[in-house]
């Protein structure tokens, strides 16, 4: 029975352990190229054991960003930026994941902590602005984001779907191996497939099949690039927790097609398409692990799910029970670069120290003198090593 350090086989890509490092926007890029910065954060995730590691969402066009400040991959000019994030990802021992999306609606935004709250837009004249885009002209939310949304033609839907694939192809160039595509919180894919952002009349709105026909076409056109050896994979809105919305059911129906158009993992979190919702349970414990068991036993393909999985226990559950193959763990991958050696310890892991680049891990394995003093938690009944190794220091 694989546990949360059972390595991982999708396609040709095997992770060394079930741990990866969720998107998170972290609003440092310069003309949406990465730097030192990412080279360092997202490197040291990379050294502190998790098997795959994702920068934040990655535009696939300037307005496709969440604010002037978040990362792209539009221009062949941003490809060494991400290149050289690869590079030290794999040397590190991991797999460089890269999520590709679109803001749509919920783009032009002003950097949270400048507004005080998420969600607060410019307007498209503003310097650091742009004009919007959606299905439909349908702004998101209560107050925050006020402005006209630009409702997509269909020439335009195509030019999107063909930003995915362009941008797919510069991913594969820069050394990702595994491409998610960005399905959920609002973001342009997720609005096209609720209820409560799409008013369309035509083939993309309406019926269920018609709202999930930007989201396969999107698929469509990265699945005709992107290598077969390596996993597509995708993070869908699977509710909306609202009547007007998406439905939990019918994302079960949606990932069933999108498997038949070459989809190889899901990972499954909100819609995110209003403010008002009833009843969210993603502030629970381990939030949406048993709707990836429900989809993962009626669609037969490999799951993932974030939220709340930050104790090692229960992210070992999700993996032992089956409900899961691959945890995200955003914030608690933020708080503890070496969160996977800290859990590894926790649940009784023979050779914690492993995880870790072998250069440091043998220091670490060889620390002599009083044993909390290394800068981890004593485990009851661990075993210290001698003291006064050749070497120590």
């Amino acid at each position: 029975m694989p546990d949360l350090f059972s390595p991982f086989t999708l396609k040709d890509v095997t992770l060394r352990n079930r741990i990866a490092m969720s998107p998170m926007t972290m609003y440092r890029s310069v003309d949406g190229r990465m730097d030192d910065y990412h080279l360092m954060y997202l490197g040291a995730r990379a050294a502190g054991g998790f098997g795959l590691v994702f920068p934040e969402q990655v535009a696939i066009a300037p307005e496709g960003r969440t604010t002037v400040h978040c990362a792209g991959i539009y221009d062949d000019d941003q490809i060494e930026g991400h290149a050289r994030v690869t590079a030290m990802i794999k040397d590190m021992g991991s797999v460089a994941g890269i999520q590709l999306g679109h803001t749509g609606r919920n783009g032009s935004e002003v950097k949270p902590w400048v507004a005080g709250d998420l969600g607060h837009q410019l307007p498209p004249d503003h310097p650091e602005g742009w004009q919007v885009v959606g299905p439909s002209d349908v702004p998101y939310g209560f107050g925050k984001r006020p402005h006209p949304v630009h409702p997509l033609t269909v020439e335009e839907i195509k030019a999107v779907h063909r930003q995915y694939a362009e941008a797919a192809v510069r991913a594969l160039e820069a050394g990702y191996e595994w491409l998610e595509m960005h399905f959920a919180h609002g973001y342009l894919a997720a609005s096209f497939y609720s209820p409560m952002a799409n008013k369309r009349t035509d083939a993309y709105g309406g019926s269920l099949e018609n709202r999930a026909r930007f989201l396969i076409e999107a698929l469509d056109a990265v699945r005709e690039v992107w290598p077969e050896h390596l996993p597509l994979t995708m993070r869908l809105g699977s509710d909306d927790f609202h009547p007007d919305g998406v439905q939990f059911e019918d994302s079960i129906t949606v990932i069933g097609w999108l498997k038949e158009h070459g989809l190889d993992l899901a990972d499954i979190s909100m819609g995110g398409n209003s403010d008002d919702m009833r009843d969210p349970f993603f502030g629970d414990v381990s939030a949406w692990v048993d709707r990836a068991r429900q989809v993962k036993e009626q669609v037969d393909i490999p799951m993932a799910t974030s939220w709340n999985l930050g104790v090692p226990q229960n992210a070992d559950a999700a993996v032992r029970d089956g409900a899961v193959d691959v945890v995200l763990l955003g914030r608690p991958a933020l708080a503890n670069a070496h969160w996977p050696v800290w859990a590894a310890r926790e649940l009784g892991h023979k050779e914690p120290f492993d995880l870790v680049p072998e250069d440091w891990g043998w220091w670490l394995k060889n620390f002599r003198g009083h044993a909390p003093s290394i800068g981890w938690p004593e485990i009851p009944g661990e075993e210290a090593p001698p003291a006064g190794l050749p070497g120590a220091a």
